[in-house]
């Protein structure tokens, strides 16, 4: 089975720079999802939990800089 995100090979239009916004819009959908679950294992007193929601949340949003940056460069913008 093939997904939407089929690469170009269903659409026969491949885009990098849509694959870079696609990847930042879901690293930062991630951290606020990351947000409330850790939120809420803080809410029940599980640290360990909030903890990895926590690193989790920075990771994701981390990704989302990286493609940022990768995408202003290859538009040339600052």
């Amino acid at each position: 089975m093939q997904h939407a995100d089929d690469g170009g090979r269903i659409t026969g239009t491949k885009d990098k720079n849509y694959d870079l916004i696609w990847f930042a819009e879901q690293c930062l959908s991630n951290a606020l999802r990351l947000e409330t679950y850790r939120a809420d294992a803080e809410e029940t007193g599980d640290t360990e939990l909030a903890d990895l929601f926590g690193k989790a949340q920075s990771d994701s949003t981390k990704g989302a800089e990286l493609a940022k940056d990768m995408l202003a460069r290859r538009l040339g913008t600052p």
